[in-house]
């Protein structure tokens, strides 16, 4: 592919730092190499002597003399070289991707850091971008300085609806309008509706990208946190023509704080974020790197499987709990899905066209805090009856009074405006 054609023009004039590819060249050096080239500090000026790490199963490691310096210091910009090494054994066995000598993955500050990278890499100023509707904010809060036009996709249970999809292209095409380069998809435990997209529905969107020629964007931080009894494929493992850029994220599952995610996609693709990671924070933070890194040696692969299985039994009963509770108070005031995956169940209020008021200054008024379902749409200004709630942290003591908090705010909503109409009425 030509990747060249989905790049901006501001991406293609980046050039390397010569420093930051010095760097590059200095870890991957025989160690007779003597180099005098970075503006590295010396490890002995630093005040940390020793970092220890206690697990909750008991077990712990310890960041010694020689692997604190390494953790305390620059790095190349595509990560700590052991990690990234370990990464692409995780992202083969987790994925199988197609193509996989082709593609190469960059360690980024989470996925939203991966995010910005990979959209203001592609999305150039009134370019066009597929999204679904409703849809992640942090997207928008990306492209809306390059005054990008969002395509929204309706959805239904499923996620992005395919003859929606290829009937918005068809229609640009015929009319000559800008084709997009890109399509934003966040498809297991969607934000904000917690929907998984059908294996079948993945293969009819990725052909519809094939197609029509344009990227995907693998947006997955929930992909093991799933309630589903079969693992979802993700767009990755679909990939033969080399157009996925998946982002994954660790926040959700080992640390939102340590701030390590990662992005994999066809080489040509991961160079150019390198080169806008190096004009930005240089690399991700070295010593998250290496603490998820001994992390990941100390329990392998299948330690993070059962792990993730532990968090999916924790988040399964949280959802059943806020589900039963949402029945319990709202029952005859709401419509809601049970999310399949995630941390949020999607409320939409009957008889009330919008909740924004409501939620944005009544709820946080009355001591309940939900995001209005407005927040998550394509145009943020249009009335939304639907509300986002997570059932992630909160105790369940907590989610019960929110929910009946909920529901006399609803009521309060609904009378007030019976009594507007009547009055209008008159």
């Amino acid at each position: 592919m030509d990747y060249s054609h989905f790049m901006t023009e501001v991406s293609k004039r980046r050039r390397p730092a010569t420093t930051r590819e010095l760097t590059k060249i200095a870890y991957s050096a025989p160690k007779s190499t003597v180099s005098l080239a970075e503006g590295m500090p010396n490890e002995k000026t630093f005040p940390f002597t020793e970092i220890s790490v206690k697990l909750y199963d008991g077990t712990s490691f310890i960041l010694d003399e020689k692997e604190l310096a390494a953790a305390l210091q620059y790095i190349p910009t595509q990560g700590y070289p052991p990690l990234v090494q370990a990464l692409r054994e995780y992202q083969r066995r987790a994925h199988a991707p197609p193509l996989w000598e082709s593609r190469d993955i960059v360690v980024v500050s989470g996925a939203q850091d991966g995010l910005s990278k990979i959209l203001e890499a592609v999305i150039g100023t009134g370019d066009p971008i597929l999204v679904p509707n409703p849809l992640y904010p942090g997207v928008e809060v990306v492209v809306a300085p390059h005054q990008a036009e969002l395509i929204a996709i309706s959805q239904d249970d499923d996620g992005p609806v395919p003859k929606a999809l290829r009937e918005t292209l068809r229609d640009r095409q015929l009319s000559g309008e800008k084709m997009p380069k890109i399509m934003y998809i966040n498809p297991t435990g969607t934000n904000p509706t917690g929907i998984i997209i059908p294996l079948e529905r993945r293969k009819e969107i990725y052909s519809i990208a094939c197609e029509y020629n344009f990227l995907i964007v693998d947006d997955d931080p929930y992909h093991f946190m799933h309630f589903d009894k079969e693992e979802p494929r993700s767009f990755l493992s679909l990939d033969t023509e080399g157009r996925v850029i998946r982002l994954d994220s660790f926040s959700k599952v080992i640390s939102s704080g340590i701030r390590v995610g990662f992005v994999t996609a066809a080489a040509p693709l991961i160079a150019s974020v390198e080169l806008h990671l190096q004009s930005s924070h240089l690399h991700a933070p070295t010593l998250s790197q290496v603490i998820f890194y001994k992390l990941l040696k100390m329990w392998g692969y299948d330690g993070m499987l059962a792990h993730y299985m532990r968090l999916r039994c924790f988040y399964k009963e949280r959802r059943d709990v806020i589900a039963a509770l949402a029945h319990k108070h709202l029952n005859g005031l709401v419509d809601f899905n049970v999310p399949k995956g995630g941390f949020f169940l999607w409320i939409k209020v009957r008889g009330i066209e919008n909740t924004w008021k409501m939620m944005m200054q009544r709820g946080v008024t009355e001591g309940v805090i939900m995001a209005p379902g407005a927040a998550f749409m394509m145009d943020t200004t249009k009335p939304c009856n639907a509300i986002r709630a997570s059932f992630a942290k909160a105790s369940y003591e907590e989610m019960d009074l929110a929910m009946e908090r909920l529901a006399q705010l609803i009521r309060a909503e609904l009378d007030k405006n019976y009594t507007i109409e009547n009055v209008d009425a008159r």
